[in-house]
Order: structure tokens, then sequence, then C-alpha cells
């Protein structure tokens, strides 16, 4: 199983070096030179990742304040950092035992969310796990509007994963779900 572990940033010099958003919480053993990690985009970047690598080796990384910055073999100029911009990075899960109340992205991608202070009204498709410093949130795509919300992904909000029905059972707080949408 593959987990998402970053998302390549802008460029940083001329060098091919990236900067990345990190969704991992080791990332010293994530970009540690040799390290290979495979390469989806999102779709609305598909297209122009044509003729774009599949998979990048990292070369190195350094941290500038809390930025990461990475170095890949497969990019080694400015021009090449700037057309991987915005790709997802993904790296095989650690074989670690999860807790009750843990899980994998990967577990959780393409689950339907159900409001079931709404009669189980479907909500949307799970589209990303994002981990956060006080709580990690869900990214929701609400069906048929193109829209992304997020929603804390805590208890008192998402009680329940349901994997065998493929479904996030949700209490939100009155209006959460209304966030960003246009009256």
């Amino acid at each position: 199983m593959s987990v998402r572990i970053a998302r390549i940033g802008k460029p940083h010099g001329v060098r091919g070096e990236v900067t990345v958003q990190l969704f991992t919480d080791d990332p010293e053993s994530r970009f540690a030179p040799g390290s290979s990690l495979n390469v989806q985009w999102p779709q609305e970047q598909a297209d122009a990742a044509a003729g774009l690598p599949e998979a990048l080796t990292a070369a190195g990384f350094r941290w500038n304040k809390k930025v990461l910055i990475a170095r890949f073999e497969e990019i080694t100029d400015r021009n090449r950092a700037e057309e991987m911009r915005g790709a997802q990075l993904y790296a095989q899960a650690h074989e670690v035992e999860l807790e009750d109340d843990e899980w994998h992205q990967d577990d959780l991608l393409g689950l339907m969310a159900v409001d079931t202070t709404r009669g189980d009204r479907e909500v949307g498709k799970v589209t990303a796990l994002i981990p956060g410093a006080a709580q990690d949130l869900l990214e929701l795509e609400v069906g048929g509007e193109r829209r992304r919300i997020l929603i804390p992904f805590v208890e008192e909000i998402v009680p329940e994963v349901d994997l065998e029905t493929g479904r996030v059972l949700l209490t939100p707080p009155a209006g959460l779900l209304d966030l960003g949408a246009e009256d």
C-alpha cells in the first residue's frame, strides 16, 4: 500500500531543488538519498504531466527554516522543477500497527461521507487526509458541485469509519457542511 507523503511546491534556486509540502511525520527517511517516490498528478494537471517522470529518486534534502527543500536525481534544473510543481509524491506505507482510531489515507480515499444528522444524506467522497498539528482534516469533494470542504477528523464529528460499507459517518455541527457554498 502506498501513502501520500508530499506535494512538490515551487522551485528553489536554479539547480532543480524544490520546496515540498509534507504529509508525513518521517521526512528524514522518506527523503533519504536513494529513496524512491512514485509521482501522481491531480486530475487538472494530468494532461500536462505527459513525458514527466513517474517516479523520483531522492538525492538529498535540507531544511530552510521550517520548509523542506528536496533534491531528486531526475530534476536537475529550474525548468524541470517548475514542470514538476504540484506533483503528489507517494511511498510504500511503513508497516506500522495502527490504533483503532488511526487510518492510512489510502484506506479513506473514495469513501462516501454520510451526514447522519440529515437522514444519512450523502455529502461527498473523501479525497484526502490532511495531517495537522492540532487535528487531522478530511477533504471531501461534494458531489456534482466540484466543491471541496474540510472536515475536522475528530470523534465528535466523524464518529465512525466503516470500511466494509465504504462509508464515513458524520455528525457535523450546524453550518459546517455549508461553508464555502454559493448562496
